[in-house]
């Protein structure tokens, strides 16, 4: 049941999610290849983890939504491990800001990172799992996706054509055993140093407040459950689920 052989890349893993996500795969004898946009020393300090868990790991900065920097990231890993058969496309940037203060520069930033970054990554690297008949793509979206949140539009809107990118891919890799799902975590007990820098900390202690209160599990999920849930869907045990979005979220409403 193991993924010996197989390797990993999981965009956005140097902290939080994506790091959990990266050292859950090693731990299963998958090689992992790391990415970063911002900080190398998070990035490398992510592959000696993985190095020490027994399997391969390189590191490979990049800007995901860059169509230059991703096919450099994708050259880097395939020529250090031949194939890479498992995508996880987990990066994300999430701005609070009103409506009606979205320009048009930071609209396209999102849709960048939080969705057109899944398209380069999935359109360098299918073609490799479709020679070998095999490949595991996993997309990790989020409840903003699913519910309505002010100053979050942008977010919102690509998160949900990550969910329609995940269902139209299922179909159409299906014939060559490929499988695509979505993953839409709830609220996370991780500190994203990035998220809502204009909020004061008073206000950002008040809506995680909020947030913990519409979970009816009564805590906030931990990364390695995510991950978790990443390693069951690309294992054989995950073999027949194709293009859903399954939610990890303490039974919090999904409206």
């Amino acid at each position: 049941m193991s993924l010996e052989g197989h390797t990993a890349l999981v965009t956005g893993s140097g902290r939080n999610i994506g790091r959990s996500i990266a050292l859950a795969f090693a731990r299963e004898g998958a090689n992992v290849v790391v990415n970063g946009r911002s900080s190398q020393g998070e990035v490398d300090a992510v592959v000696r983890e993985a190095k020490e868990l027994g399997v391969e790991a390189i590191g490979v900065m990049a800007d995901v939504s860059d169509p230059d920097q991703v096919r450099h990231m994708t050259d880097t890993a395939l020529a250090a491990f031949g194939t890479v058969d498992i995508v996880v496309n987990n990066a994300a940037i999430r701005p609070h800001t009103p409506f009606t203060e979205i320009d048009f520069e930071q609209w396209r930033s999102v849709i960048g990172v939080d969705l057109d970054a899944s398209f380069l990554c999935c359109q360098a690297l299918v073609p490799g799992m479709i020679q070998q008949s095999w490949g595991r793509i996993i997309n990790i979206a989020g409840m903003m996706a699913f519910e309505g949140r002010s100053g979050y539009v942008h977010i919102s809107a690509a998160k949900m054509g990550l969910v329609g990118m995940t269902r139209s891919l299922a179909v159409e890799l299906a014939p060559h055993n490929i499988l695509v799902n979505c993953i839409s975590p709830g609220t996370i007990g991780t500190v994203n140093p990035n998220a809502d820098p204009d909020i004061d900390p008073v206000r950002r202690a008040e809506l995680l407040a909020e947030r913990l209160a519409r979970v009816p599990l009564g805590r906030l999920a931990d990364p390695d459950e995510i991950a978790s849930l990443c390693i069951f869907l690309a294992l054989p045990g995950g073999g027949y689920i194709s293009g859903q979005t399954i939610h990890v979220n303490g039974a919090a409403d999904r409206r």
